[in-house]
């Protein structure tokens, strides 16, 4: 196994098949996503008094990429060289791990915990104080295994409980979802099929080409930012690093045939407009928009009836709401995924010191520290 940095975005770019092969199926792990994120969100990060650079680590066996940690250093006086995923941050992508190839986590994992302690006891450009991986699946299994061999290399590890994923395993009809669905919920359904959907009041459309995607566009962003205002927020695509991004990344999903852009229209009006990537058999619901002049329609409640009715009948078999508590996620039987944050303090003075000097606050952060026993990350055993 031969480990290497990768510090070029371009080069990061060229390794794109073989990186989208080691995803798999969740879009937010692919190079269309997580490479325009660097593009936009690396000159943004950085300022006078902090640095970002590239600290993606690619893991090779026999010249073929078996492992990719699609990672950034954040430098600063006051914490360090802190390694954290691309996409981080306001984007809030989720499912992020260290990609290897199926049935090679373990060696991946391994090769990779070699090469990270090396590293943080050399004085050049790879050395680092802390790995920072939030929201990552509580029982990844490259993680934790990587977790597992970089603490019996004597790194300090904390944990903490992070936001839930949830997600609908769909059956196999609309039917049978509603069937699981509480009575006051499935009889408020059926009444807006009957009263809107289903006479045609208003229509699902989908965007199938780029001008359709461009108007998708539009409505969404015009309808998040009009109706978090109305609420006193600023809403998502204030941001102009956000918006700048998710241009570009849609336009790469899109020509991959990876995105859904729909919106609801009545009267030739965008009510609603969702946000949709696809991984394999999988929808992940990543934002929307509703019209607030108009919340006695329902436009939102309208537009997650059509898009779960589009789903089913194409045979998608999940519908994943992403991170976050929000109430109505489990209202529409959604389940939910834990995931945790880890924090992981190289093995040498500094590094520890700063781990320290945190540590005294993080009992009110509900941070605990994590040893190798029953709720320990698995080891070999």
């Amino acid at each position: 196994m031969q480990v290497a940095r990768i510090n070029d975005v371009d080069e990061l770019a060229r390794l794109s098949t073989a990186w989208n092969r080691l995803a798999g199926d969740v879009p937010f792990r692919r190079c269309e996503w997580l490479v325009p994120w660097w593009r936009h969100y690396g000159p943004a990060i950085s300022s006078v008094q902090r640095h970002v650079e590239l600290f993606t680590i690619g893991v090779y066996d026999s010249g073929e990429l078996v492992g990719l940690a699609p990672w950034f250093l954040d430098r600063s006086h006051a914490r360090g060289r802190v390694v954290r995923f691309l996409g981080s941050g306001e984007v809030c992508s989720d499912y992020l791990t260290v990609l290897a190839s199926p049935g090679r986590e373990q060696d991946v994992a391994d090769a990779l915990a070699d090469w990270l302690s090396h590293a943080a006891q050399t004085d050049g450009p790879d050395r680092w104080d802390m790995l920072s991986l939030a929201g990552v699946e509580k029982n990844d299994p490259t993680l934790s295994r990587l977790v597992t061999q970089l603490y019996d290399a004597r790194a300090s590890v904390y944990v903490q409980p992070a936001a839930s994923t949830w997600r609908i395993d769909l059956p196999d009809s609309w039917p049978e979802y509603l069937d699981r669905l509480s009575k006051s919920h499935r009889k408020q359904i059926r009444r807006l099929e009957r009263r809107v959907l289903d006479t045609g009041q208003v229509t699902l459309r989908t965007a199938t080409d780029p001008a359709e995607m461009r108007e998708a566009w539009c409505y969404l962003t015009t309808l998040h930012q009009r109706r978090m205002q109305s609420m006193g927020q600023c809403g998502c695509f204030y941001s102009p690093t956000f918006s700048a991004f998710h241009r570009d990344a849609t336009r790469a999903l899109f020509h991959a045939g990876l995105l859904r852009m729909h919106w609801l229209e009545r009267a030739g009006r965008a009510i609603a407009a969702e946000y949709h990537l696809v991984g394999g058999r999988t929808l992940y619901v990543y934002q929307g928009g509703i019209d607030p002049d108009l919340l006695r329609d329902e436009p939102g409640r309208l537009a997650t009836i059509a898009t779960l009715r589009q789903a089913l009948a194409e045979g998608f078999c999940g519908f994943d709401f992403c991170r976050g508590d929000e109430g109505y996620k489990a209202h529409w039987r959604a389940t939910p995924q834990e995931t945790v944050d880890w924090r992981i303090a190289a093995n040498r003075s500094g590094a520890r010191l700063r781990q320290g000097v945190w540590a005294v606050r993080r009992n009110a952060l509900g941070w605990v520290r994590r040893r190798l026993d029953v709720s320990s990350p698995p080891s070999d055993g």
